[in-house]
């Protein structure tokens, strides 16, 4: 999906769980902006409560995940939080979930 429907949001915030997953695991805000804006959607969660929130995927030189929330209301993206994927747990090109 990349960018394509998000150019309007003009806003990032970061929640405080994102916030110290980045720091624990070293993953800075410009992989996590540019996974955001660039990657593709592998997951939706168009349940979640207060927004949506979605899954992406960015290859760097290692697989990147990230989990963010749309506020279209606000014109925000809440970054939920970022890691990166387990190959136990994700298919070769991590876009799925192995079944455990």
């Amino acid at each position: 999906m990349g960018a394509k429907g998000r150019e309007s949001f003009l806003t990032y915030k970061y929640r405080e769980h994102a916030i110290k997953r980045m720091f624990e695991r070293d993953i800075f805000e410009e992989d996590i902006e540019d996974a955001i804006e660039n990657g593709e959607i592998i997951e939706k969660y168009p349940d979640d409560k207060p927004y949506p929130s979605f899954l992406a995927l960015k290859i760097f030189q290692k697989p990147l995940h990230v989990v963010f929330a749309k506020n279209v209301n606000e014109n925000q993206i809440i970054v939920i939080t970022a890691y990166y994927p387990d190959r136990e747990k994700w298919s070769e090109d991590f876009k799925t979930r192995k079944k455990l």
